[in-house]
């Protein structure tokens, strides 16, 4: 397939999606967001796909991909490999269309996504766990589809899929009533990107694409500076719905040409936004969903004036990892440190550190304490959150000028891990 072709393709096939599609998948609103808008001198409009009907947009790809094919389908089965949100859009296809599945997901999936999957799917599909990441789970489901003789439905790697995810473009163009300047859209496979990308440069060439990845993850970026896909030695996996260790041929293909640039973000600042989107906009976005948002910072400059679409690309937050996203945004914002502190093992220690060493502001998260009797000083993983950042000076004064010898964890990344 050449350049021209892909372009070809890709232009009448989301066309031709969104007809297949505008009956079955949620027409998810775009929302002009004031306090966004205000706070970065433009007009930002939110694509909320939190709010399809599995709350993310990889129904559409799902969807039609499995109904172009809805005969072989039926007669020989579907399997997929997912972190999350493609598998429930091809459960809830399968259990819309009286389909069977197999869906692989990498152990490290969230529990509320997995049940979620089996929700959707019902009667109608099997979840087995395999692998600590997507690339683990995709290897398993591909092997399993070749001897069991069913179709692999790709996350991202497929025309059809690529084509479906880019009905979100035909929504959005549809629905805007101005010139679009900025569209910024998360990247893991990249099949959204490359679908919204390749139909909205076709209508409007003047807008500019941006393709945001988790730093820990950055696996199209890879390819940008490689000429070409490339497998990455490792990825960080808490951006699970982002988190791939190499992006698709045709993905690439059509990014290279359409996007214009590509931004990685820490998770620590995708943490920061997703709690903001929830405590000022009651936005209860994942963390691949937040990327777009939390890239806008490094655009702040170049928006100015300036009509930007963000694509909040999914919902499935479990909440039981908030306090994990929490401290990871107060990690990165500089506002929680954690120490190994020796203590002088007599009377009054620990209440001079209170006394002396904690600022007025300052609060003591963490205290894990264990006494050597047969030593003069004992170890003590001490986490400290502060409400400014420029507090931390003098924090590290303080515990030097009172004589307490002290690690910074935040600072050696193996014994954080291994700590925290």
């Amino acid at each position: 397939m050449t350049v021209s072709d892909v372009k070809t393709v890709q232009v009448e096939n989301v066309l031709i999606a969104y007809q297949f599609l505008k009956d079955v998948v949620a027409h998810t609103p775009l929302q002009k967001n004031e306090y966004l808008s205000e706070k970065y001198g433009c007009t930002v409009y939110l694509k909320r796909e939190d709010l399809q009907h599995v709350r993310s947009f990889k129904l559409r790809g799902a969807y039609y991909k499995i109904k172009s094919i809805e005969n072989d389908a039926r007669e020989k089965g579907v399997v997929c490999a997912s972190a999350g949100n493609h598998a429930q859009g091809v459960a809830y296809a399968c259990a819309n269309l009286g389909i069977r599945g197999h869906i692989f997901m990498p152990t490290t999936t969230p529990s509320q996504k997995i049940e979620q999957v089996k929700m959707f799917g019902r009667e109608f599909v099997e979840v087995i766990l395999s692998g600590d990441t997507f690339d683990d789970s995709a290897r398993s489901a591909q092997a399993f589809s070749k001897a069991e003789e069913h179709i692999f439905i790709h996350p991202f790697d497929d025309i059809d899929v690529i084509s479906g995810q880019g009905t979100v473009a035909v929504e959005v163009m549809n629905d805007i009533e101005e010139p679009i300047d900025y569209v910024f859209g998360s990247i893991g496979g990249g099949g959204l990107i490359a679908g919204v990308s390749a139909y909205i440069k076709n209508l409007s060439p003047q807008t500019k694409i941006i393709g945001v990845e988790p730093g820990g993850a950055a696996s199209m970026k890879a390819a940008f500076a490689n000429g070409g896909p490339v497998a990455l030695d490792y990825i960080e996996k808490f951006v699970d719905g982002a988190a791939v260790q190499r992006v698709g041929d045709t993905t690439y293909a059509l990014c290279k040409k359409y996007v214009d640039d590509i931004i990685a973000v820490p998770e620590g600042k995708v943490c920061t936004t997703i709690l903001s989107l929830y405590n000022k906009h009651a936005i209860i976005a994942e963390p691949a969903g937040a990327l777009p948002v939390a890239a806008l910072d490094a655009y702040q400059n170049q928006i100015k004036g300036k009509s930007v679409v963000c694509i909040i690309s999914g919902g499935n937050n479990d909440i039981g990892r908030m306090q994990e996203i929490k401290e990871k945004s107060l990690i990165h914002e500089g506002l929680l440190y954690y120490f190994i502190v020796n203590f002088p093992q007599r009377a009054g220690a620990l209440r001079q550190f209170l006394g002396e060493v904690l600022g007025p502001d300052d609060d003591i998260t963490t205290f894990e304490y264990t006494k050597k009797n047969n030593k003069e000083s004992g170890p003590a993983l001490v986490g400290i959150e502060l409400k400014r950042p420029e507090d931390y000076a003098g924090l590290l004064g303080r515990m030097k000028l009172n004589g307490f010898s002290f690690k910074e964890v935040n600072n050696d990344s193996t014994l954080f891990a291994l700590l925290v």
